[in-house]
Protein backbone atom coordinates (compact mmCIF):
# COMPACT_ATOMS: atom_id res chain seq x y z
CA UNK A 1 0.00 0.00 0.00
CA UNK A 2 1.26 3.49 -0.83
CA UNK A 3 1.68 6.05 1.94
CA UNK A 4 -1.57 6.05 3.93
CA UNK A 5 -3.74 9.13 4.05
CA UNK A 6 -3.85 8.69 7.81
CA UNK A 7 -4.47 6.24 10.61
CA UNK A 8 -7.58 4.64 12.01
CA UNK A 9 -7.55 3.09 15.49
CA UNK A 10 -10.60 1.13 16.57
CA UNK A 11 -10.91 0.63 20.33
CA UNK A 12 -13.41 -1.90 21.66
CA UNK A 13 -14.25 -1.60 25.36
CA UNK A 14 -15.42 -4.96 26.73
CA UNK A 15 -17.12 -4.67 30.10
CA UNK A 16 -19.98 -5.95 32.22
CA UNK A 17 -20.34 -5.70 36.00
CA UNK A 18 -20.00 -8.85 38.09
CA UNK A 19 -23.19 -10.80 37.37
CA UNK A 20 -22.79 -14.50 38.36
CA UNK A 21 -24.97 -15.51 41.33
CA UNK A 22 -26.77 -12.16 41.31
CA UNK A 23 -30.07 -12.81 39.55
CA UNK A 24 -30.87 -14.18 36.14
CA UNK A 25 -33.65 -12.35 34.31
CA UNK A 26 -34.29 -9.68 33.13
CA UNK A 27 -31.00 -8.35 34.56
CA UNK A 28 -28.27 -10.64 35.80
CA UNK A 29 -26.69 -13.70 34.28
CA UNK A 30 -28.88 -13.50 31.17
CA UNK A 31 -27.15 -10.21 30.33
CA UNK A 32 -23.75 -11.90 30.57
CA UNK A 33 -24.73 -14.90 28.45
CA UNK A 34 -26.38 -12.82 25.73
CA UNK A 35 -23.33 -10.57 25.40
CA UNK A 36 -21.02 -13.58 25.48
CA UNK A 37 -22.93 -15.47 22.80
CA UNK A 38 -23.74 -12.57 20.50
CA UNK A 39 -20.69 -10.30 20.92
CA UNK A 40 -17.65 -11.94 22.47
CA UNK A 41 -17.83 -15.21 20.51
CA UNK A 42 -18.29 -13.61 17.04
CA UNK A 43 -15.83 -10.74 17.62
CA UNK A 44 -13.10 -13.13 18.76
CA UNK A 45 -13.90 -15.41 15.83
CA UNK A 46 -13.45 -12.45 13.46
CA UNK A 47 -10.11 -11.58 15.03
CA UNK A 48 -8.93 -15.16 14.75
CA UNK A 49 -9.84 -15.31 11.07
CA UNK A 50 -8.01 -12.05 10.40
CA UNK A 51 -5.02 -13.47 12.28
CA UNK A 52 -5.07 -16.57 10.09
CA UNK A 53 -4.85 -14.26 7.07
CA UNK A 54 -1.69 -12.69 8.49
CA UNK A 55 -3.31 -9.47 9.70
CA UNK A 56 -1.63 -7.78 12.66
CA UNK A 57 -2.26 -4.64 14.71
CA UNK A 58 -5.96 -4.86 13.85
CA UNK A 59 -7.46 -3.04 16.80
CA UNK A 60 -7.15 -2.21 20.48
CA UNK A 61 -9.21 -4.47 22.70
CA UNK A 62 -10.09 -3.33 26.19
CA UNK A 63 -11.11 -6.10 28.58
CA UNK A 64 -11.90 -5.03 32.11
CA UNK A 65 -10.63 -7.31 34.88
CA UNK A 66 -14.16 -7.85 36.18
CA UNK A 67 -15.33 -9.09 32.77
CA UNK A 68 -12.26 -11.30 32.33
CA UNK A 69 -13.00 -12.83 35.72
CA UNK A 70 -16.48 -13.79 34.54
CA UNK A 71 -15.32 -15.19 31.22
CA UNK A 72 -12.80 -17.40 33.05
CA UNK A 73 -15.13 -18.40 35.89
CA UNK A 74 -16.09 -22.13 35.96
CA UNK A 75 -19.63 -21.37 37.15
CA UNK A 76 -20.17 -18.86 34.34
CA UNK A 77 -18.64 -21.21 31.77
CA UNK A 78 -21.10 -23.93 32.75
CA UNK A 79 -23.90 -21.37 32.70
CA UNK A 80 -23.06 -20.23 29.18
CA UNK A 81 -22.89 -23.81 27.92
CA UNK A 82 -26.38 -24.42 29.27
CA UNK A 83 -27.58 -21.11 27.79
CA UNK A 84 -26.24 -21.95 24.35
CA UNK A 85 -27.96 -25.32 24.43
CA UNK A 86 -31.20 -23.65 25.50
CA UNK A 87 -30.84 -21.15 22.63
CA UNK A 88 -30.60 -24.07 20.21
CA UNK A 89 -33.71 -25.69 21.71
CA UNK A 90 -35.63 -22.40 21.56
CA UNK A 91 -34.78 -22.10 17.87
CA UNK A 92 -36.11 -25.62 17.25
CA UNK A 93 -39.28 -24.78 19.15
CA UNK A 94 -39.75 -21.62 17.09
CA UNK A 95 -39.33 -23.60 13.86
CA UNK A 96 -42.19 -25.90 14.91
CA UNK A 97 -44.30 -23.00 16.19
CA UNK A 98 -43.94 -21.03 12.96
CA UNK A 99 -44.28 -24.03 10.65
CA UNK A 100 -46.84 -23.27 7.97
CA UNK A 101 -46.77 -19.58 8.82
CA UNK A 102 -44.84 -16.62 7.44
CA UNK A 103 -41.78 -17.96 5.55
CA UNK A 104 -39.71 -15.04 6.85
CA UNK A 105 -40.35 -16.19 10.42
CA UNK A 106 -39.42 -19.75 9.48
CA UNK A 107 -36.13 -18.42 8.10
CA UNK A 108 -35.52 -16.52 11.35
CA UNK A 109 -35.91 -19.78 13.27
CA UNK A 110 -33.60 -21.61 10.88
CA UNK A 111 -30.97 -18.86 11.09
CA UNK A 112 -31.14 -18.90 14.89
CA UNK A 113 -30.72 -22.67 14.87
CA UNK A 114 -27.62 -22.40 12.66
CA UNK A 115 -26.17 -19.56 14.75
CA UNK A 116 -26.71 -21.39 18.04
CA UNK A 117 -25.17 -24.58 16.64
CA UNK A 118 -22.09 -22.64 15.49
CA UNK A 119 -21.82 -20.94 18.86
CA UNK A 120 -22.04 -24.27 20.67
CA UNK A 121 -19.34 -25.77 18.45
CA UNK A 122 -17.11 -22.72 18.91
CA UNK A 123 -17.55 -22.76 22.68
CA UNK A 124 -16.99 -26.50 23.05
CA UNK A 125 -13.95 -26.41 20.79
CA UNK A 126 -12.13 -23.32 22.02
CA UNK A 127 -13.71 -21.75 25.11
CA UNK A 128 -14.23 -24.56 27.64
CA UNK A 129 -11.23 -23.43 29.68
CA UNK A 130 -12.22 -19.76 29.59
CA UNK A 131 -11.42 -16.58 27.72
CA UNK A 132 -7.78 -16.13 28.68
CA UNK A 133 -6.46 -19.11 26.67
CA UNK A 134 -8.44 -17.81 23.67
CA UNK A 135 -7.27 -14.22 24.01
CA UNK A 136 -3.62 -14.81 24.79
CA UNK A 137 -2.56 -15.98 21.29
CA UNK A 138 -4.19 -12.90 19.74
CA UNK A 139 -2.20 -10.69 22.10
CA UNK A 140 1.07 -12.60 21.76
CA UNK A 141 0.94 -12.51 17.97
CA UNK A 142 0.17 -8.79 17.87
CA UNK A 143 -3.25 -9.13 16.25
CA UNK A 144 -4.72 -6.98 19.02
CA UNK A 145 -3.32 -4.61 21.58
CA UNK A 146 -4.86 -5.48 24.93
CA UNK A 147 -5.62 -2.68 27.38
CA UNK A 148 -6.83 -3.15 30.94
CA UNK A 149 -8.19 -1.09 33.81
CA UNK A 150 -9.03 -1.02 37.53
CA UNK A 151 -10.47 -4.17 39.10
CA UNK A 152 -14.23 -3.53 39.20
CA UNK A 153 -14.54 -0.57 36.80
CA UNK A 154 -14.97 2.17 39.43
CA UNK A 155 -15.38 5.82 38.47
CA UNK A 156 -11.84 6.81 39.39
CA UNK A 157 -12.29 10.57 39.97
CA UNK A 158 -14.53 9.76 42.95
CA UNK A 159 -12.04 7.39 44.57
CA UNK A 160 -9.68 8.19 47.40
CA UNK A 161 -6.15 8.24 45.89
CA UNK A 162 -5.13 5.15 47.87
CA UNK A 163 -8.19 3.18 46.78
CA UNK A 164 -7.73 4.41 43.20
CA UNK A 165 -4.09 3.30 43.13
CA UNK A 166 -4.89 -0.08 44.66
CA UNK A 167 -7.76 -0.81 42.25
CA UNK A 168 -5.64 0.12 39.24
CA UNK A 169 -2.49 -1.76 40.26
CA UNK A 170 -4.48 -4.83 41.23
CA UNK A 171 -6.40 -4.66 37.95
CA UNK A 172 -3.20 -4.53 35.91
CA UNK A 173 -1.78 -7.43 37.92
CA UNK A 174 -4.94 -9.46 37.35
CA UNK A 175 -4.66 -8.98 33.60
CA UNK A 176 -0.97 -9.91 33.68
CA UNK A 177 -1.83 -13.08 35.55
CA UNK A 178 -4.35 -14.11 32.91
CA UNK A 179 -2.46 -13.07 29.77
CA UNK A 180 1.18 -13.18 30.81
CA UNK A 181 1.97 -9.51 30.37
CA UNK A 182 0.95 -6.22 31.93
CA UNK A 183 -0.96 -3.97 29.52
CA UNK A 184 0.71 -0.65 28.69
CA UNK A 185 -2.65 1.07 28.24
CA UNK A 186 -5.96 1.25 30.05
CA UNK A 187 -9.52 2.14 29.34
CA UNK A 188 -10.16 4.64 32.11
CA UNK A 189 -13.64 3.60 33.33
CA UNK A 190 -16.24 5.83 31.69
CA UNK A 191 -13.27 7.83 30.32
CA UNK A 192 -13.40 9.51 33.73
CA UNK A 193 -10.53 11.88 34.37
CA UNK A 194 -9.57 14.36 37.09
CA UNK A 195 -6.55 16.66 36.71
CA UNK A 196 -3.44 14.99 38.08
CA UNK A 197 -4.57 11.40 37.56
CA UNK A 198 -1.81 10.98 34.99
CA UNK A 199 0.72 10.99 37.83
CA UNK A 200 -0.96 7.93 39.32
CA UNK A 201 -0.98 6.30 35.91
CA UNK A 202 2.73 6.88 35.49
CA UNK A 203 3.43 5.47 38.95
CA UNK A 204 1.46 2.32 38.07
CA UNK A 205 3.29 1.88 34.76
CA UNK A 206 0.39 2.98 32.55
CA UNK A 207 1.65 4.61 29.36
CA UNK A 208 -1.61 5.54 27.59
CA UNK A 209 -5.32 5.96 28.19
CA UNK A 210 -8.55 7.15 26.52
CA UNK A 211 -10.49 10.37 26.98
CA UNK A 212 -13.53 11.60 25.12
CA UNK A 213 -13.11 14.09 22.30
CA UNK A 214 -14.46 17.16 24.12
CA UNK A 215 -11.71 16.80 26.75
CA UNK A 216 -9.36 17.78 23.90
CA UNK A 217 -11.82 20.34 22.51
CA UNK A 218 -12.29 18.03 19.53
CA UNK A 219 -8.59 18.15 18.58
CA UNK A 220 -8.17 14.37 18.47
CA UNK A 221 -5.94 14.03 15.40
CA UNK A 222 -2.88 13.12 17.48
CA UNK A 223 -2.06 11.47 20.78
CA UNK A 224 -0.83 13.95 23.39
CA UNK A 225 1.28 13.75 26.52
CA UNK A 226 -0.65 14.85 29.59
CA UNK A 227 0.56 17.55 31.97
CA UNK A 228 4.18 17.16 33.01
CA UNK A 229 4.11 13.38 32.58
CA UNK A 230 5.09 11.13 29.71
CA UNK A 231 1.69 9.44 29.83
CA UNK A 232 -0.19 9.77 26.55
CA UNK A 233 -3.91 10.29 26.02
CA UNK A 234 -5.97 9.50 22.94
CA UNK A 235 -9.28 11.22 22.30
CA UNK A 236 -12.33 9.72 20.62
CA UNK A 237 -13.12 11.39 17.32
CA UNK A 238 -16.84 11.98 17.80
CA UNK A 239 -17.41 13.23 14.26
CA UNK A 240 -16.60 9.73 13.03
CA UNK A 241 -17.65 7.69 16.06
CA UNK A 242 -21.17 9.07 16.12
CA UNK A 243 -21.83 7.82 12.58
CA UNK A 244 -22.19 4.40 14.20
CA UNK A 245 -23.63 5.19 17.60
CA UNK A 246 -24.60 8.47 19.22
CA UNK A 247 -27.03 9.50 21.95
CA UNK A 248 -29.67 10.12 19.28
CA UNK A 249 -28.88 8.21 16.10
CA UNK A 250 -26.60 5.74 14.33
CA UNK A 251 -26.61 2.80 11.98
CA UNK A 252 -28.31 0.25 14.33
CA UNK A 253 -31.59 2.17 14.04
CA UNK A 254 -31.94 1.39 10.33
CA UNK A 255 -35.37 -0.14 9.52
CA UNK A 256 -33.74 -3.25 8.01
CA UNK A 257 -31.78 -4.26 11.11
CA UNK A 258 -33.00 -6.64 13.78
CA UNK A 259 -34.99 -4.92 16.50
CA UNK A 260 -33.31 -5.42 19.88
CA UNK A 261 -36.37 -4.71 22.01
CA UNK A 262 -39.07 -6.80 20.30
CA UNK A 263 -39.30 -10.38 21.57
CA UNK A 264 -41.34 -13.39 20.63
CA UNK A 265 -41.85 -14.29 24.27
CA UNK A 266 -42.76 -17.98 23.84
CA UNK A 267 -39.41 -18.67 22.12
CA UNK A 268 -37.35 -15.80 23.49
CA UNK A 269 -36.15 -14.97 19.96
CA UNK A 270 -36.16 -11.55 18.32
CA UNK A 271 -37.91 -12.11 14.98
CA UNK A 272 -38.61 -8.51 13.94
CA UNK A 273 -36.74 -5.79 12.12
CA UNK A 274 -36.75 -2.20 13.33
CA UNK A 275 -39.29 -1.32 10.63
CA UNK A 276 -39.66 2.27 11.91
CA UNK A 277 -39.01 4.30 15.05
CA UNK A 278 -42.69 4.92 15.73
CA UNK A 279 -43.91 1.43 14.83
CA UNK A 280 -45.45 -0.53 17.70
CA UNK A 281 -43.83 -3.91 18.48
CA UNK A 282 -46.84 -5.88 17.28
CA UNK A 283 -46.74 -4.06 13.94
CA UNK A 284 -43.05 -4.58 13.18
CA UNK A 285 -42.21 -6.59 10.07
CA UNK A 286 -40.38 -9.93 10.22
CA UNK A 287 -36.62 -9.82 9.90
CA UNK A 288 -35.18 -10.26 6.40
CA UNK A 289 -31.50 -11.18 6.22
CA UNK A 290 -31.18 -9.94 2.62
CA UNK A 291 -32.39 -6.47 3.53
CA UNK A 292 -30.00 -6.40 6.50
CA UNK A 293 -27.09 -7.43 4.26
CA UNK A 294 -27.81 -4.51 1.95
CA UNK A 295 -27.84 -2.14 4.92
CA UNK A 296 -24.53 -3.54 6.21
CA UNK A 297 -22.85 -2.91 2.86
CA UNK A 298 -24.32 0.59 2.65
CA UNK A 299 -23.29 1.55 6.15
CA UNK A 300 -19.80 0.06 5.87
CA UNK A 301 -19.23 2.11 2.72
CA UNK A 302 -20.58 5.23 4.42
CA UNK A 303 -18.29 4.75 7.40
CA UNK A 304 -15.20 4.19 5.27
CA UNK A 305 -16.02 7.30 3.25
CA UNK A 306 -16.50 9.27 6.49
CA UNK A 307 -13.08 8.15 7.77
CA UNK A 308 -11.37 8.96 4.46
CA UNK A 309 -12.90 12.44 4.28
CA UNK A 310 -12.00 13.10 7.90
CA UNK A 311 -8.38 12.04 7.36
CA UNK A 312 -8.05 14.14 4.23
CA UNK A 313 -9.33 17.14 6.17
CA UNK A 314 -6.89 16.47 9.02
CA UNK A 315 -3.99 16.17 6.59
CA UNK A 316 -4.89 19.45 4.91
CA UNK A 317 -5.30 21.17 8.27
CA UNK A 318 -2.11 19.91 9.94
CA UNK A 319 0.15 19.36 6.97
CA UNK A 320 0.72 15.70 7.84
CA UNK A 321 -1.36 12.53 8.24
CA UNK A 322 -3.59 12.43 11.30
CA UNK A 323 -5.38 9.78 13.32
CA UNK A 324 -9.03 8.88 13.83
CA UNK A 325 -9.82 7.02 17.05
CA UNK A 326 -13.25 5.40 17.20
CA UNK A 327 -14.15 3.72 20.48
CA UNK A 328 -17.24 1.70 21.30
CA UNK A 329 -18.52 -0.85 23.78
CA UNK A 330 -17.77 -4.30 22.39
CA UNK A 331 -21.30 -5.32 23.39
CA UNK A 332 -22.66 -3.04 20.66
CA UNK A 333 -21.38 -5.52 18.09
CA UNK A 334 -23.79 -8.43 18.13
CA UNK A 335 -25.61 -8.02 21.44
CA UNK A 336 -27.18 -4.59 20.97
CA UNK A 337 -26.69 -4.49 17.19
CA UNK A 338 -27.25 -7.93 15.71
CA UNK A 339 -25.49 -7.08 12.45
CA UNK A 340 -22.58 -5.34 14.19
CA UNK A 341 -19.95 -8.09 13.75
CA UNK A 342 -20.64 -8.35 10.01
CA UNK A 343 -20.42 -4.57 9.67
CA UNK A 344 -17.19 -4.56 11.66
CA UNK A 345 -15.60 -7.14 9.38
CA UNK A 346 -16.63 -5.22 6.27
CA UNK A 347 -15.09 -2.01 7.64
CA UNK A 348 -11.82 -3.59 8.75
CA UNK A 349 -11.39 -5.11 5.29
CA UNK A 350 -12.38 -1.99 3.35
CA UNK A 351 -10.36 0.66 5.19
CA UNK A 352 -6.91 -0.55 4.05
CA UNK A 353 -8.21 -0.79 0.49
CA UNK A 354 -9.21 2.89 0.78
CA UNK A 355 -5.65 3.89 1.73
CA UNK A 356 -6.14 4.04 5.51
CA UNK A 357 -3.61 2.62 7.97
CA UNK A 358 -5.59 0.43 10.38
CA UNK A 359 -3.71 0.22 13.65
CA UNK A 360 -3.84 -0.06 17.42
CA UNK A 361 -3.12 2.72 19.89
CA UNK A 362 0.42 1.44 20.38
CA UNK A 363 0.84 1.15 16.63
CA UNK A 364 -0.36 4.73 16.23
CA UNK A 365 2.42 5.90 18.53
CA UNK A 366 4.98 3.88 16.58
CA UNK A 367 3.68 5.45 13.36
CA UNK A 368 4.22 8.96 14.75
CA UNK A 369 0.65 10.13 15.30
CA UNK A 370 1.77 12.23 18.27
CA UNK A 371 1.23 15.91 19.02
CA UNK A 372 2.28 18.18 21.88
CA UNK A 373 1.40 18.34 25.55
CA UNK A 374 -2.06 19.04 26.92
CA UNK A 375 -3.68 19.86 30.26
CA UNK A 376 -6.95 17.97 30.48
CA UNK A 377 -10.09 19.16 32.30
CA UNK A 378 -12.26 17.02 34.53
CA UNK A 379 -14.23 14.92 32.05
CA UNK A 380 -15.93 11.67 31.07
CA UNK A 381 -17.70 10.18 28.06
CA UNK A 382 -21.08 10.45 29.75
CA UNK A 383 -23.89 12.96 29.33
CA UNK A 384 -22.52 16.49 29.33
CA UNK A 385 -19.00 15.05 29.10
CA UNK A 386 -18.60 15.83 32.80
CA UNK A 387 -19.21 13.68 35.89
CA UNK A 388 -22.97 14.20 36.25
CA UNK A 389 -23.91 10.61 35.41
CA UNK A 390 -21.82 9.28 38.33
CA UNK A 391 -21.88 12.31 40.65
CA UNK A 392 -25.29 13.88 40.01
CA UNK A 393 -28.32 14.47 42.19
CA UNK A 394 -30.00 11.24 41.12
CA UNK A 395 -27.16 9.19 42.57
CA UNK A 396 -26.26 11.34 45.56
CA UNK A 397 -27.10 8.45 47.88
CA UNK A 398 -24.66 6.16 46.04
CA UNK A 399 -21.97 8.85 46.02
CA UNK A 400 -22.35 9.45 49.75
CA UNK A 401 -22.37 5.73 50.54
CA UNK A 402 -19.29 5.20 48.37
CA UNK A 403 -17.36 7.96 50.11
CA UNK A 404 -18.28 6.61 53.55
CA UNK A 405 -17.35 3.09 52.52
CA UNK A 406 -13.90 4.20 51.36
CA UNK A 407 -13.20 6.06 54.57
CA UNK A 408 -14.26 3.04 56.60
CA UNK A 409 -12.21 0.67 54.42
CA UNK A 410 -9.02 2.68 54.84
CA UNK A 411 -9.60 2.93 58.58
CA UNK A 412 -10.10 -0.83 58.72
CA UNK A 413 -6.89 -1.75 56.91
CA UNK A 414 -4.90 0.86 58.83
CA UNK A 415 -5.95 -0.30 62.29
CA UNK A 416 -6.17 -4.08 62.05
CA UNK A 417 -3.25 -5.91 63.67
CA UNK A 418 -0.68 -6.87 61.09
CA UNK A 419 -0.64 -10.57 60.32
CA UNK A 420 2.09 -12.79 59.00
CA UNK A 421 0.31 -13.53 55.73
CA UNK A 422 -2.76 -12.83 53.67
CA UNK A 423 -6.05 -12.54 55.49
CA UNK A 424 -8.84 -14.16 53.44
CA UNK A 425 -11.49 -12.28 55.44
CA UNK A 426 -9.93 -8.89 54.76
CA UNK A 427 -9.40 -9.86 51.14
CA UNK A 428 -13.12 -10.61 50.84
CA UNK A 429 -14.05 -7.37 52.55
CA UNK A 430 -12.01 -5.47 49.99
CA UNK A 431 -13.66 -7.42 47.14
CA UNK A 432 -17.09 -6.45 48.40
CA UNK A 433 -16.07 -2.83 48.82
CA UNK A 434 -14.76 -2.65 45.28
CA UNK A 435 -17.88 -4.34 43.89
CA UNK A 436 -20.01 -1.75 45.70
CA UNK A 437 -17.94 1.01 44.04
CA UNK A 438 -18.55 -0.20 40.46
CA UNK A 439 -19.45 2.71 38.17
CA UNK A 440 -22.21 0.60 36.60
CA UNK A 441 -24.61 1.10 39.48
CA UNK A 442 -24.66 4.90 39.19
CA UNK A 443 -24.90 4.71 35.39
CA UNK A 444 -27.89 2.38 35.55
CA UNK A 445 -29.66 4.60 38.07
CA UNK A 446 -29.01 7.86 36.21
CA UNK A 447 -30.12 6.33 32.92
CA UNK A 448 -33.09 4.58 34.59
CA UNK A 449 -31.90 1.26 33.21
CA UNK A 450 -32.70 -1.46 35.76
CA UNK A 451 -32.22 1.14 38.49
CA UNK A 452 -33.74 -1.10 41.19
CA UNK A 453 -31.25 -3.84 40.37
CA UNK A 454 -28.36 -1.35 40.50
CA UNK A 455 -29.45 0.04 43.88
CA UNK A 456 -29.84 -3.48 45.22
CA UNK A 457 -26.39 -4.56 44.02
CA UNK A 458 -24.64 -1.55 45.53
CA UNK A 459 -26.53 -2.15 48.79
CA UNK A 460 -25.78 -5.89 48.90
CA UNK A 461 -22.04 -5.44 48.44
CA UNK A 462 -21.91 -2.49 50.82
CA UNK A 463 -23.69 -4.50 53.49
CA UNK A 464 -21.45 -7.53 52.97
CA UNK A 465 -18.41 -5.30 53.39
CA UNK A 466 -19.85 -3.71 56.53
CA UNK A 467 -20.64 -7.09 58.10
CA UNK A 468 -17.13 -8.44 57.49
CA UNK A 469 -15.54 -5.22 58.71
CA UNK A 470 -17.61 -5.29 61.91
CA UNK A 471 -16.63 -8.89 62.64
CA UNK A 472 -12.96 -8.10 62.05
CA UNK A 473 -13.05 -5.10 64.36
CA UNK A 474 -14.78 -7.18 67.04
CA UNK A 475 -12.09 -9.84 66.83
CA UNK A 476 -14.68 -12.50 65.93
CA UNK A 477 -12.29 -14.34 63.66
CA UNK A 478 -14.17 -17.65 63.45
CA UNK A 479 -17.49 -16.01 62.60
CA UNK A 480 -15.74 -13.69 60.15
CA UNK A 481 -14.00 -16.57 58.40
CA UNK A 482 -17.23 -18.51 58.06
CA UNK A 483 -19.13 -15.52 56.71
CA UNK A 484 -16.32 -14.64 54.29
CA UNK A 485 -16.30 -18.20 52.94
CA UNK A 486 -20.05 -18.11 52.31
CA UNK A 487 -19.88 -14.72 50.58
CA UNK A 488 -16.86 -15.78 48.55
CA UNK A 489 -18.94 -18.60 47.05
CA UNK A 490 -20.85 -15.87 45.20
CA UNK A 491 -18.24 -13.13 44.93
CA UNK A 492 -15.05 -15.15 44.58
CA UNK A 493 -13.48 -13.20 41.73
CA UNK A 494 -9.87 -11.95 41.72
CA UNK A 495 -8.15 -14.80 43.53
CA UNK A 496 -4.89 -12.87 43.48
CA UNK A 497 -6.31 -9.85 45.32
CA UNK A 498 -4.16 -9.09 48.37
CA UNK A 499 -5.61 -6.50 50.75
CA UNK A 500 -2.21 -5.94 52.34
CA UNK A 501 -1.26 -3.79 49.34
CA UNK A 502 -4.09 -1.40 50.21
CA UNK A 503 -2.82 -1.18 53.77
CA UNK A 504 0.66 -0.21 52.64
CA UNK A 505 -0.56 2.13 49.91
CA UNK A 506 1.43 0.19 47.31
Amino acid sequence: MKEPIGGFALVLHSHLPWLPHHGTWPVGEEWLYQAWAHSYLPVVDLLRRLADEGRRDVLTLGVTPVLAAQLDDPYALRGLHDWLGNWNLRAQYAAVRWQGGDPLLREVAAAEYRASARALAEFETRWRHGFSPVLRPLVDSGVVELIGGPLTHPFQPLLDPRVRSFALRAGLADTAGRIGRTPAGIWAPECGYAPGMERGYAAAGVERFLVDGPALHGDTAFARTVGESDVVCFGRDLEVTYRVWSPKAGYPGDPAYRDFHTYDHPSGLKPSRVTGRQVAPEDKRPYEAALAAEAIARHAADFVETVVLRLRDLRARHGRPGLVVSAYDTELYGHWWHEGPAWLEAVLRALPEAGVRVTSLGGALDAGYVGGRVDLPASSWGSGKDWRVWDGEQVSDLVHAGAELQRDLLDLVDHLPAGVGRDPVLDQAVREALLALSSDWAFMVTKDSAADYAHRRAKVHGERYAELASLLRAGARDRAAGRAARVRAEDGLFGGLDARALGTGE
